[in-house]
């Protein structure tokens, strides 16, 4: 049975599922399957990546899900080894093709890269892009303040999403503010963590037992609370049904401040910092 998810919106009109479905490491004809299977059950947000390994997957799955194309918001990233402009659009008509899918409802660029220092070209190929129709929306993944004033400042062009680390070890409230001020949807990569300690705080242990709810359905929650659209992976049919069971309690605004106070200034996963990582 399908579950009806919220929506939230963009400054430049992008209407966005409140909870998505990430696809990292989902390959595949076994990956495929989890990806239909998902979106069975009523996921419409799906994040994929070239990276990733699984636009071909994607695609497969879309295409047997039996859901209506339009019905759906596909997402894939650009990688830092494609930045420059002509690069960058070969790139995503590749994407296209690996998917079968005649365009995409969004498509972010990866990573800032700021070292190699190519993102502003990379943001001028999305914006060529979406003219060309290969795509609805742009945005980016991974950018920090100064990255978006720059691209907004060199291209007049405002991202519609801004996909970032974010859990209740990682909070990100400048970051979010920043989003949130330009009409930037936050999404939230790895919004449960990757083997995280946080799933068993006695904090969020205590309310996931008070409302009935497990921990990871607290801690997704407390995103689309935050206004963030978190896009958990999940393989098992079960845990897809139980990432989705979120909408039907609300935490109090104390509870979302006891997780917000679990943030450490060291809480990203991997220690990918977007001021020096380079990703290709």
């Amino acid at each position: 049975m399908e579950k009806k998810i919220p929506s939230v919106y963009s400054g430049d009109g992008l209407e966005m599922p409140a909870i998505g479905f990430g696809t990292y490491r989902l390959k595949g004809a076994e990956g495929a399957r989890a990806i239909e299977d998902a979106i069975k059950l009523g996921y419409r947000l799906l994040d994929s990546a070239v990276n990733y390994e699984n636009e071909g997957a994607l695609g497969k799955a879309i295409r047997k899900s039996g859901v209506p194309r339009d019905e759906l918001l596909v997402t894939s990233k650009l990688p830092g080894r494609f930045h420059r402009y002509a690069d960058a659009l070969t790139c995503v008509e590749e994407s296209l093709y690996r998917t079968g899918l005649d365009y995409f409802d969004l498509y972010l660029i990866h990573w800032p890269n700021p070292i190699t220092n190519l993102y502003v070209e990379a943001w001028q190929a999305m914006i060529e892009a979406k003219k060309r129709g290969y795509i609805r929306f742009i945005g980016v993944s991974n950018f920090m303040p100064e990255h978006l004033e720059r691209i907004i400042r060199e291209t007049g062009v405002t991202p519609s999403v801004n996909q970032i680390e974010l859990h209740p070890y990682f909070n990100q409230e400048e970051l979010r503010a920043f989003d949130t001020a330009h009409g930037i949807i936050t999404e939230s990569w790895s919004p449960l963590g990757r083997g995280s300690d946080f799933l068993s705080e006695p904090m969020i242990l205590a309310i996931a037992q008070k409302y009935g709810k497990t921990p990871p359905q607290v801690v997704l929650r407390w995103h689309t609370q935050l206004g963030a659209v978190p896009i958990p992976k999940a393989s098992s049919l079960e845990h897809q049904r139980a990432n989705l069971d979120i909408f039907d309690f609300t935490l109090t605004d104390e509870e979302m401040k006891q997780i917000g106070r679990l943030t450490r200034p060291d809480g990203r996963t991997t220690g990918q910092d977007p001021f020096v990582h380079e990703e290709f």
